[in-house]
């Protein structure tokens, strides 16, 4: 009883080569899964299940550009440029002003 036939409902979703590309380069791009799903006509689960890896590249190659954007602009002297190194510092490496600061490790 451990493999049951799947009854009615619609057939499995078997991804393609062409489809793995699509949901890593939309991914890269910044869209949500959930408008990706749709444009597969898939759950967004089902697009977690089948595409994890590409999702998973795709975001890699969001943070890095936005990454490589922010430091851009960081590199300034503007007010900006200020805003762009502290937003930085808080999304990628958690960083607060209010917390207090760590003792030198020995």
């Amino acid at each position: 009883m451990a493999h049951l036939k799947r009854k009615g409902g619609r057939p499995a979703h078997e991804p393609s080569l062409t489809d793995r590309r699509l949901v890593e380069v939309l991914t890269a791009e910044g869209l949500s899964q959930i408008e990706i799903g749709r444009m597969l006509a898939v759950s967004p689960k089902t697009l977690r299940l089948h595409y994890r890896e590409e999702l998973d590249r795709g975001s890699a190659r969001l943070e890095a550009a936005l990454a490589v954007h922010l430091f851009r602009i960081a590199n300034g002297k503007s007010a900006i440029a200020l805003k762009a190194i502290t937003f930085l510092l808080r999304a990628r490496f958690g960083w607060s002003p209010y917390l207090p600061p760590q003792s030198p490790r020995s």
